[in-house]
């Protein structure tokens, strides 16, 4: 093998580790260009060689490819890039690691808080500490019942574990408690001023003239508070009224909700605002470190008042960049209102960005856990895409997933003239690199089922029907061509999968877009169990949803 060749057929095996074991050749070429220019002058050659290497590639299986990469030392720049990305360490760790996850209840997980789900949980493995789930339901007007149940669904189908269980709804008194010692402490006032007036007196950096009431003062009005109306009263911390920033003048710790609560019901009309709830709790579950999106900034400069006004250890925040998803919908209010418009079927709505629209899919929880812990909790904002996960899920997909033959868009050809002797079963393999897992059994007797779209157009195109025989159309009628492959080489044959007319399975699959494609596949799949993720060859990977009256039906995946 002379020194181009060894250079093509490296960059090759780098292609086909990163794209599911199928190097392009494009890629390769292009990669060669640019790391070797002195090839630019024989593009003809690099272009003739390179295809044919990608080839013989592309026939190895992953396990040999990721081998002989190795061999080849074609790591190293992979590995220096891992170096720069994932998880930093966590600062100040000597004393132990405790950690929260904090939804608020509005609707299930979507992938967005995978972020903070799988980060804080990889840090709880890395440094043996614990983590919380708080459950953060003090806003009555913002909970949905069935959220409850379906964040720890959605975090378990991702692989977190937390060490303890906790409901904010369920602590109200300790709140209170709190809430009437910072009182005392003289760190928070009532304050009667319509908001409007606050407003007008905090953005000109003028203190309320409640602000100076006696802590006896401050008592009694809060004793009242639960009987007074909704907007007529609010307890504040005090902080800088002269702040920079005006949100952070002298905030609201609680304040009176007139909304029956879906989990607590009406026993509680005072309300405690996230920014004290959520410092509160952190103190007395004694979270060291807190992971949060740097849109929180101005609220840990806010909580960072409450913990100086009890003299409490104040947690490593640590801050992160926004994750832009494109094309994936995030909004859990518009998805809600899109579910009661019976624009989207529900939560797992293919369309939606939402952990179990994703999971419903065929979208390995692994690949979403690789995808956050790349990303990491750095302050730069990061954009992700479907392509992006698409290509972190190939690579779990790849060694799993079974294949089978299955044609959407089916039409029923009868071919004509098929040897006697070419009739009978042909076999394939449930997965190429996998033989130990056994065949699959395909009757081919002349009837099948192709996808409408592969009948080719021109009169004597020739069609390779895989590992059974070549065939032409000629007035609309499928006759026999040939058997081999070579001939079919030579004729330049586009390959296509098949589905045998005998014992076809009738098959739906509900594509990314929601909309529904029918068609037949084979009848060796009918053994997939539901939640199965296979490949189906030539289309794609898809997830089988439910098996119902002799009909399957798939969710798409991806290429």
């Amino acid at each position: 093998m002379d020194k181009l060749e060894e250079i093509i057929r490296k960059y090759a095996l780098i292609n086909a580790t990163q794209h599911g074991g199928q190097a392009q050749p494009g890629a390769v070429i292009g990669m060669i260009m640019s790391k070797h220019p002195e090839y630019r002058q024989n593009a003809g050659e690099v272009s003739k060689t390179a295809a044919q290497i990608v080839q013989t590639v592309n026939q190895m299986s992953v396990q040999d490819q990721n081998q002989e990469l190795e061999d080849r030392g074609g790591y190293q720049e992979k590995k220096k890039q891992e170096k720069v990305k994932g998880l930093a360490d966590l600062p100040h760790t000597d004393e132990g690691v405790v950690l929260r996850f904090a939804p608020n209840p509005s609707g299930p997980l979507h992938i967005g808080h995978a972020r903070a789900a799988l980060s804080n949980d990889e840090y709880r493995k890395r440094y043996e500490g614990k983590l919380i789930l708080r459950v953060e339901d003090t806003d009555p007007r913002r909970v949905d019942p069935d959220a409850y149940q379906m964040i720890p669904e959605d975090l378990k189908w991702m692989g977190v574990t937390w060490d303890e269980e906790i409901i904010q709804s369920d602590r109200m008194e300790i709140y209170y408690q709190l809430a009437e010692e910072l009182i005392k402490q003289g760190g928070a006032y009532m304050c009667t001023c319509p908001g409007d007036v606050f407003k007008e007196l905090k953005d000109s950096s003028q203190p309320c003239p409640h602000r100076d009431a006696t802590v006896e003062e401050n008592l009694a009005l809060w004793e009242k508070m639960p009987q007074s109306s909704e907007g007529e009263m609010v307890l504040r911390v005090k902080t800088d009224i002269k702040h920079k920033n005006p949100a952070i003048r002298d905030w609201v710790a609680m304040r009176v909700v007139e909304e029956t609560h879906p989990r607590v019901g009406d026993k509680y009309r005072v309300y405690p605002m996230m920014n004290f709830s959520v410092a509160a709790d952190d103190h007395l579950m004694g979270v060291t470190h807190v992971l949060r999106g740097k849109d929180h900034l101005a609220n840990s400069e806010k909580q960072e008042y409450f913990y100086h006004h009890m003299d409490w250890d104040v947690p490593e925040f640590i801050h992160y960049g926004r994750l832009k998803m494109e094309d994936i919908p995030l909004s859990t209010s518009k998805a809600r209102q899109g579910i009661e418009d019976g624009v989207y079927s529900g939560w797992d709505d293919p369309r939606l960005g939402t952990i179990r629209a994703i999971a419903r899919r065929g979208i390995q929880a692994e690949a979403i856990r690789q995808l956050m812990t790349e990303i990491g909790v750095k302050m730069a904002d990061t954009a992700v895409s479907w392509k992006k996960i698409y290509g972190l899920n190939r690579t779990f997909l790849e060694e799993k997933a079974n294949r089978y033959f299955m044609v959407a868009h089916a039409q029923l050809v009868e071919i004509e003239g098929v040897p006697e002797s070419l009739r009978g079963t042909v076999e394939r393999p449930l997965h190429p690199d996998h033989l130990e897992r056994g065949m699959r059994a395909l009757n081919f007797d002349g009837r099948v089922y192709l996808d409408s779209e592969d009948i080719p157009t021109k009169p004597g195109e020739v069609l390779r029907l895989m590992d059974a025989v070549n065939i032409t159309f000629q007035d609309g009628q499928a006759q026999y061509h040939s058997e081999g492959l070579d001939e079919a080489r030579e004729a330049k044959a586009r390959i296509v999968q098949w589905v045998p007319a005998t014992n076809a399975v009738e098959t739906e699959m509900v594509m990314p877009d929601a909309t529904i494609v029918s068609g037949y596949a084979e009848e060796s799949i009918s053994l997939v169990e539901a939640d199965d993720v296979v490949q189906l060859e030539r289309i794609g990977f898809a997830r089988l949803d439910q098996k119902e009256d002799d009909q399957l039906r798939f969710y798409y995946a991806h290429k």
